[in-house]
């Protein structure tokens, strides 16, 4: 789809909204008739069909024309990352200040619920279109049962059926209770109470295994298949602790599927185009720049506020800045083990500015400088980050995100739109190759298949010894040697687990430890938490050290039972009112 259809993408989704598919903006679009109806009847043909369908994947790139805001981004850096202790909301306290309620757990603030309305509306207009496309395709086959093949009209429907399922897991993992929309609905302000939204999902991801074929349909690169709906389904069987189901799926997608490991972790968040969606690739937001739209609104705008700020080339905004925890959490024993497995009681000693100088003799697992900007260290190929780099070292810390930052020699940087050097084509993982092997070691731990989960996790480390951030200027060269001479900053190193780990608990540690330190920054690490149960004694016991080294976090409230789940925004109670009755239960505790 990058390739041949960005240009199509760009017009349906003006056109769409101009339609006013938009869920739960306003009393009027409650009072409306039935969602896009007008515009149903002028895209009631395959041409309309299947522009609807690259409208409904659009919406996975978060913010688009109409429906925008931080919160939706769909890196979910807002409830992901900097709600939990992989990251701080960065930048400086007057910036944003509606994350700031996030980040300090004040979620009954106003502005948490600014952020939350972002996200919620978002996932509703996916849902919304993908319904608009099903309903369309049953229009046109209605009218004219030969109007399509067999393979186009099951391919669109597998497709719809895919992304109405991916949405609405989204918004499950948000709020947890949710209303489902599906394509008959004509009402939308239904109520979100007793609704099983993971049995939907799954019988969505069934039915899309049924219809879907087995590589992309007429080629095109991003559209999904039945291997990427088995790998999600995976995944929510694994969220949803169903281990069983989790291992069948998952070894199966594993041993027969079209996926593999980059075989190094450069190409995996990068904006060199040969290594796009690549082998490691299961869903990806297609992000493109410089691609017609003036202001480069395919190119990741949601992510933008990401970048170091004014004394680097990007010129802004400095949030989502890696913590000290996380930094920490990177380093190693002697034998390139976790220190946070090894030696639990002594990994996250330093809380001050860890410099290449600082570091130049610590042992450190090579995923760090892939994934935390520090002063001294190769920032990608635009020389060294510095600590002029920092909007707020105080207030954020002195480290700037990296993974989804392009390079300066990879032409993915936008020419247009406000600020373009924040812009750029890096396509956004929102599902790979690696997520999935962990979440099947998880499932390995928890049948008691412990050797099987060791080799799952020796093969993602032996990826990670592959290569490590060096001092080149191109794609062949950005990534070293872990040992190579050119390395003064870090003495890279990555173990095996040659010895069989003793007992299940130790298995599922190694296998969550991994897990943060391949996927860190990528907005897993609340929701992975809050699914292990550790949600609360893991970011209390966090936020308690951070207020020593980040001042802004003496403000943060506890951590409660009632924070397992996001409020729903109020204004979307509100709308679902009827005869003076929510139909939206807000969450326990909001």
């Amino acid at each position: 789809m990058k390739t041949l259809n960005n240009k199509i993408l760009i017009g349906l989704a003006a056109l769409v909204l101009s339609a006013g598919l938009i869920i739960g903006c306003s009393d009027s679009f409650l009072d409306g008739p039935p969602q896009g109806s007008l515009d149903e009847v002028t895209l009631s043909n395959p041409a309309g069909v299947e522009a609807n369908l690259i409208a409904s994947y659009r919406v996975l790139g978060g913010w688009f024309a109409g429906v925008g805001g931080w919160g939706a981004a769909s890196s979910n850096w807002p409830f992901g990352s900097i709600t939990s202790d992989d990251a701080y909301k960065g930048s400086e306290n007057l910036d944003q200040p509606d994350a700031n309620d996030l980040e300090l757990y004040l979620w009954s603030l106003p502005g948490a619920h600014n952020y939350l309305n972002d996200k919620w509306r978002s996932q509703w207009e996916g849902v919304s279109r993908t319904n608009s496309t099903i309903r369309l395709l049953n229009t046109v086959l209605a009218n004219d049962p030969g109007a399509m093949g067999p393979v186009q009209a099951n391919g669109i429907r597998g497709e719809a059926l895919f992304l109405r399922a991916h949405y609405h897991f989204e918004a499950w993992k948000i709020w947890g209770n949710v209303p489902y929309y599906k394509e008959d609905d004509t009402d939308f302000r239904k109520s979100n109470v007793g609704v099983d939204v993971i049995a939907n999902v799954l019988a969505d991801l069934d039915e899309a295994i049924n219809l879907l074929p087995d590589t992309p349909r007429n080629g095109e690169v991003g559209r999904v298949t039945r291997w990427t709906a088995r790998a999600y389904k995976g995944r929510v069987q694994a969220y949803t602790n169903d281990w069983q189901g989790a291992l069948t799926t998952l070894r199966e997608v594993r041993n027969s599927g079209p996926y593999a490991l980059e075989q190094n972790y450069h190409r995996v968040w990068t904006g060199f185009a040969e290594f796009a969606n690549g082998p490691e690739t299961i869903l990806a937001f297609q992000a493109s720049a410089n691609d017609g739209n003036p202001e480069g609104d395919n190119a990741n705008w949601g992510e933008r506020l990401n970048f170091p700020h004014g004394g680097s080339p990007f010129g802004c905004c400095g949030f989502h800045q890696p913590s000290h925890n996380l930094v920490n959490f990177f380093r190693t024993d002697a034998n390139g083990l976790p220190l946070p497995l090894t030696q639990p009681n002594n990994w996250n000693t330093i809380g001050t500015n860890l410099t290449a100088e600082v570091s130049a003799d610590l042992p450190l697992d090579p995923r760090l400088d892939w994934t935390v900007g520090r002063d001294g260290v190769p920032y990608k190929d635009w020389g060294a980050h510095a600590s002029g780099w920092i909007r707020d070292p105080s207030f954020g810390g002195p480290y700037s995100p990296k993974k989804n930052v392009h390079e300066q020699a990879s032409g993915a940087e936008s020419a247009v739109g406000w600020v373009p050097t924040q812009l750029n084509s890096v396509n956004l993982h929102l599902y790979r190759y690696a997520d999935m092997l962990l979440l099947l070691a998880e499932a390995e731990v928890e049948v008691g298949s412990l050797e099987n989960a060791r080799e799952i996790v020796n093969q993602i480390r032996a990826r990670a010894a592959a290569g490590a951030q060096g001092p080149g200027t191109d794609a062949g060269s950005i990534s070293v040697p872990i040992d190579h001479p050119s390395i003064t900053w870090a003495d890279y190193r990555v173990g095996l687990y040659e010895q069989p780990w003793a007992n299940q608990a130790t298995a599922r540690e190694a296998v969550r430890i991994e897990r943060r330190l391949e996927l860190a920054m990528e907005g897993h690490r609340y929701f992975d938490l809050r699914r292990w149960g550790q949600l609360q004694d893991v970011l209390n016991s966090y936020v308690q050290t951070e207020r020593a080294r980040i001042p802004n976090l003496q403000s943060a409230g506890s951590l409660e039972n009632r924070h397992q789940w996001y409020p729903i925004p109020n204004i979307q109670i509100q709308l679902s009112r009827v005869d003076g009755q929510d139909r939206l239960v807000q969450n326990d505790g909001w």
